[in-house]
C-alpha cells in the first residue's frame, strides 16, 4: 500500500501553557516576600530600640562622672538625652512636638507615682533653658530616675 491511501492525520500539538493558575513555587513566593518584609522590618525596629536604649544608659553613666562639668550642664545633656532615647524607641510624629507638661506626661507613662510631673523630674521642663550659673537639683537623683525611666522602655514592646 502506497501511503497516500492510509488514513493518517496531521500531529497535534498540546495547547500552549497559560499563565494561570501559577505554579506552587510563586504562590510560596507572594506569601514568604511580604513575610520576610515585616519580619525585617520588626528586627530592625528592636535593633534600633535596644541599642538606642544601651547607648543612652552607657552615656548616662559618662554623664554622672564627668566632673568636669556643671549640674546645669549635666541637666541639659540628660534633657538631651531623654528627648533621643524617646525618639528612637516611640513613633517620632508623636514625640517630637512635645513639650512641657505634655513631655513630662510622656516621662511618666510606665513610672509609679509619676515622678516626672510630680517629682524631681520637673525640673526638665524650664531648667535647661535658664541661664543660671548654678541650679537647685539634685542630679544624682534625677540620674537614678533617669535609669529607672530606661529600664522601663527596655522593657515595653513597640
Amino acid at each position: 500500500m502506497e501511503s497516500a491511501e492510509l488514513p493518517l492525520k496531521d500531529i497535534h500539538l498540546p495547547d500552549a501553557i497559560g499563565w494561570w493558575p501559577p505554579a506552587m513555587g510563586w504562590w510560596l513566593l507572594v506569601i514568604l516576600i511580604p513575610l520576610m518584609i515585616l519580619l525585617l522590618l520588626k528586627l530592625i525596629r528592636h535593633i534600633t530600640r535596644s541599642t538606642a536604649i544601651k547607648s543612652a544608659k552607657r552615656i548616662l553613666t559618662e554623664i554622672k562622672q564627668d566632673s568636669t562639668k556643671n549640674e546645669l550642664e549635666k541637666l541639659r545633656e540628660i534633657s538631651i538625652l531623654l528627648r533621643r532615647v524617646a525618639v528612637s524607641v516611640a513613633p517620632r510624629e508623636n514625640i517630637a512636638g512635645l513639650t512641657g507638661q505634655a513631655w513630662l506626661d510622656f516621662l511618666d507613662q510606665g513610672m509609679k507615682d509619676k515622678p516626672f510631673t510630680q517629682g524631681i523630674g520637673q525640673c526638665l521642663i524650664n531648667t535647661p533653658y535658664q541661664n543660671k550659673t548654678s541650679i537647685n537639683v539634685d542630679i544624682n537623683h534625677l540620674i537614678s530616675l533617669c535609669q529607672q525611666w530606661l529600664k522601663v522602655q527596655a522593657k515595653r514592646k513597640k
